[in-house]
Parts: C-alpha cells; structure tokens; sequence
C-alpha cells in the first residue's frame, strides 16, 4: 500500500487506514477529558480543541484562547504550539509535527500586528478531534459554524440538517470512527440501492489514496454521510433508525440546492452503472 507523504491528505480510505492510526498513536486514542494520558498528547490534543471549537486561529490566538490575558504565559504557549505545529529536530532527529500529520493546515496569513500564520484543522484534523476528543453535541454544532466552508454540504446545511433528523445529525461520528467505510452493512436495505452508491464512490476516489484535493475530500465524506444516513447503526437491525421518509424529505423537500447536489450525484451513480451494464453485455456478444 503505498503512504502518504507528510502534510498531505488521502481520500477517506487513506484517513481510516493512514491517518487515523498515526494520529492516535501520536496524539491518543482517548480525550484528555476522560483518562490522564501522556502529557504531549494532552497539549496537542488541547490544541486541536482550541482549532474545533473556534475555528481558524494564529498560534497567539490558540494561547490567547487558553490563558485569557497572562501575557507571560501567553507567549510560553504559543512558543509550544509552535513547535507542536511544525515539530522539532533533537540530536539529528525530527519528530513530526501536527501540520506533517495532515490534522492542521495554513490557512492564510494574519497582520494585525507582525505577520503570522493562521491555522485551522484540516478535513482529517476535523475527523480525528470528532473521533477522539469526546466533543458534545453542542461543541459539534459549534464547530460546524466555524468549518461550515470547509466541508459545506454537511457543515454549510447543520441547522438544516439538525431541524429535520435531530440527533442522527451527529453520526458524522461514526463515519470518523472509521464506520461504513467498507460498504458493509449495506446490502439489507431495500429502499434504495446503498451498497452500489457506495461502491461507485470508493471507485471515483480510488486514485486518490495519497493525495486528494480537499474540496474533493469533502465531496466524498458529503456523498457518504447522505447516504449512509439509510445504513443500520445496529448490526442486528435491519433498517436504519431514520426511516425512508425522514430521508427523502431531507433530501428532496426543504433545501433545493441539497436535493440538485444529491440528485447531481445519483446521476453520476446511474452513468457509471449504466456505462459498465454495456461493457457487460458486449462481453457476451464476444
């Protein structure tokens, strides 16, 4: 298999097999906020949380976030968010850091006073705070209107989203566990076709295991959150605990732009499906 260059992003895939388990080996694979774990993870996983719930921030701002208006402490803070951030080189060695994981990117520069970069979690930094660091529901929902730009099909429609399915809004939380990523689970549902819609999104991405353009990356995970709204949570269930209906009521009914986005989609489903029957029944002309 081949590995994703440091401070690159891969498709979901390259997230669940790749990023996932270098990030909680590196950062833990537990929140702070519920067991003591080693004092590094503790940091960067503190400032990870800095990033979700308020969004883009310069290192100052990150310390700012924490320690109020202790100047001293304050720039001892962003002295070690800077070294979490681009690492370290000890006696020869370097030691990665959360920009060469993929977690945090550069998001533009600030001037309010010298000129410092702004950071924000990336699309695989989002997922690995949802899975990770035991974030509430009301901590999602506000870092859904900080990254709202950033994955908008999910993010960009969360009051939406929210007012029409309630709570199964936040099983963005299993997809960043890895979940419904193998297209299992999926052949029991009846309504609609899940198995081949998923299966022709891991096609169309096949190729971007180590690298993905990161507004392609959110149209992947946008493309399986929709649709892996209809598969059971519960293995032994056979439907899911969204009924049909609710669905295609939020998919058809109150967004116009959502519901041209999904169908959009579905017809690359249907052209792909379609494309291949053909290559199929030539085969049997031969």
């Amino acid at each position: 298999m081949a590995e994703i260059k440091p401070g690159t992003l891969g498709n979901l895939y390259a997230y669940k097999t790749y990023t996932r388990p270098t990030a909680r080996r590196m950062y833990g694979e537990f929140s702070y906020r519920k067991k003591t774990i080693p004092k590094h993870h503790e940091n960067i996983q503190r400032m990870l949380h800095v990033l979700a719930i308020n969004g883009p921030q310069t290192t100052w701002g990150m310390a700012k976030v924490e320690l109020a208006n202790d100047t001293a402490k304050i720039r001892s803070r962003e002295k070690q968010y800077r070294k979490f951030l681009v690492g370290r080189d000890d006696r020869g060695r370097h030691s990665m850091g959360v920009l060469e994981t993929g977690l945090v990117v550069i998001d533009g520069k600030s001037r309010l006073k010298a000129p410092a970069n702004i950071y924000r979690l990336s699309i695989h930094g989002i997922l690995y705070c949802l899975d990770v660091l035991d974030l509430t529901n009301k901590e999602i929902d506000m870092m859904a209107e900080k990254y709202k730009d950033v994955i908008p099909w999910i993010f960009g429609k969360w009051e939406y989203l929210k007012n029409t399915i309630g709570n199964e809004v936040y099983r963005l939380r299993l997809l960043a566990k890895g979940l419904f990523l193998d297209n299992i689970q999926t052949t029991k549902i009846s309504k609609i076709p899940v198995y081949e819609i998923l299966t022709y999104l891991s096609t169309k991405y096949l190729d971007n295991f180590e690298h993905i353009e990161e507004t392609d990356l959110a149209e992947q995970i946008s493309c399986w959150y929709y649709t892996q709204l209809l598969i059971s949570k519960n293995p032994q269930k056979k439907k899911s605990s969204l009924e049909y209906q609710q669905w295609y009521k939020l998919i058809t009914k109150g967004d116009r732009d959502l519901k041209s986005w999904y169908q959009s989609f579905l017809d690359e489903v249907t052209d792909f499906y379609e494309k291949r029957f053909k290559i199929v029944k030539n085969l049997k002309k031969l």
